[in-house]
């Protein structure tokens, strides 16, 4: 019973994970979008931060979640994920922070300047958080440097290694590409149009960077193995190709934006699981010594906790769900850029 709980929150915290990138990924690359799209007229900006203003805060809930599971399902492996990675996590929380005052003191002052710092802070926390998930997920695929005690050998520099800076640009381009299919297809005129443009550019771009991290982490990380003891999981990787392949054929060939923002949020719930799956039953794989690891075996709560747990997430995570459907249905209209 404690295995199969176990296995039920491994999955799960995979989901989580990925809901939240699928979300709030968005957020982040409208953001990133808005020095390059949004300066056009002031309008254009304006509208930019419309698209996101009822949704950003409420997709932070799943980053929250993700990380009460991990405290309260794994509580070892949340001591030793907060502790190995400290700096990141404290840069990640303060760029949270920053985007969050930005939204808010933009419309503080009519001051064109104000409005252009503020935008620029978005984006540049945008950037710097999206890098920062990208560098965080690849190292925890890669296996932290921990010694047979679950105690961090190393310090930030040790994190910033070819494999993972690759991972922290595949996740800029892909919160760019999803942030600019939703734009799109949001508001109407120029501003539609240069969302489209910005689309088409970052997705193939985003497609190159998906595809050589994919290629490293099965054959040089040693995800193949992983796979390989299970065929059936491969359905996961190919599931994630064909998401995003479908995404950027609706982009391009058939110009159906809402079809192509689904896809492309599924092929990142996906990718999020094919990570997770890989390193099972390893929640931190460690590097340095095998022993360091930490598992479903050594890091996981007790069942009681693991059962209570799984009923209230059964109760109220499909109450979130329907929420933030009801919410994006009622909210997300589309908003007119041109004056």
């Amino acid at each position: 019973m404690e295995l199969f709980l176990g296995d039920i929150w491994f999955i799960l915290w995979g989901l989580l994970w990925g809901i939240y990138f699928a979300l709030d990924g968005y957020d982040f690359g409208i953001g990133m979008l808005l020095p390059i799209i949004g300066q056009g007229t002031r309008k254009e900006s304006d509208v930019m931060h419309q698209v996101t203003g009822p949704f950003w805060d409420g997709n932070e809930v799943w980053l929250i979640t993700a990380g009460g599971v991990t405290f309260a399902a794994f509580p070892l492996a949340y001591a030793v994920l907060f502790s190995s990675l400290y700096t990141p996590l404290l840069l990640l929380l303060l760029m949270l922070i920053m985007r969050g005052v930005a939204a808010e003191f933009r419309h503080q002052l009519a001051d064109s300047n104000w409005r252009l710092f503020w935008d620029l802070t978005m984006a540049g926390t945008g950037f710097v958080a999206a890098l920062l998930l990208g560098v965080a997920f690849s190292n925890l695929f890669r296996g932290l440097p921990l010694d047979a005690n679950h105690i961090f050998q190393g310090n930030i520099l040790n994190l910033l290694h070819p494999y993972a800076l690759l991972g922290g640009i595949m996740f800029v381009l892909m919160f760019v590409a999803h942030g600019a299919i939703y734009l799109a297809g949001r508001v109407n005129g120029d501003l539609s149009a240069k969302a489209q443009l910005a689309a088409k550019v970052s997705w193939p771009l985003f497609m190159l960077t998906f595809l050589l991290f994919v290629v490293l982490t099965f054959f040089w990380v040693g995800y193949f193995e992983a796979y390989a003891q299970s065929p059936l999981l491969f359905a996961l990787p190919v599931m994630c190709l064909v998401c995003f392949l479908a995404s950027g054929y609706m982009l391009y060939c058939k110009g159906n934006l809402s079809h192509s923002f689904r896809y492309s949020g599924l092929g990142i719930i996906t990718l999020a699981l094919t990570g997770v799956m890989g390193m099972y039953p390893n929640l931190i794989p460690s590097r340095l010594d095998p022993q360091g690891a930490l598992n479903l075996t050594n890091a996981a709560s007790s069942p009681k906790t693991l059962g209570i747990m799984l009923v209230v997430a059964l109760i109220f995570v499909p109450i979130v769900i329907l929420y933030q459907w009801w919410t994006h249905r009622r909210l997300a209209e589309t908003l007119d850029s041109e004056y």
